[in-house]
């Protein structure tokens, strides 16, 4: 399975895999883009099994992934992972398309919860 983690922060990057090897996802491929733009492209070039994306991020936002994926027709499932968790938040989220939203900070309990029905 291919995850990508898009996310501007190569730290943030490097605790979100962290976390998904807590969480007992570990020994995938996991792939990194440092923009939405770049998630874009990677996204049609690797075709990851799931994208796991920060909100703010220059160049492309990750809500703006999320609807230029579906305006593609794409149906990876999408996940965001980041420090803007509010209801408002969270609705734009799952009315795009999205999995879910996963707020900083976060724990490997809440990845299992979200992910674990796509992530094996």
């Amino acid at each position: 399975m291919k995850i990508l983690i898009a996310d501007d922060s190569k730290a943030m990057r490097m605790i979100v895999v962290r976390t998904l090897r807590q969480a007992g996802m570990a020994g995938h491929e996991i792939l990194e883009a440092e923009d939405g733009a770049q998630a874009l492209t990677m996204a049609g070039s690797e075709s990851p099994d799931i994208i796991l994306s920060d909100w703010n991020m220059p160049n492309m936002t990750g809500i703006e992934l999320l609807k230029a994926l579906r305006a593609q027709g794409s149906q990876i499932p999408f996940c965001f992972v980041t420090s803007e968790g509010s209801e408002e938040m969270r609705t734009i989220a799952t009315s795009a398309g999205a999995l879910g939203l996963i707020a900083k900070p976060f724990t490997a309990e809440q990845f299992e919860e979200i992910l674990g029905a796509v992530v094996s």
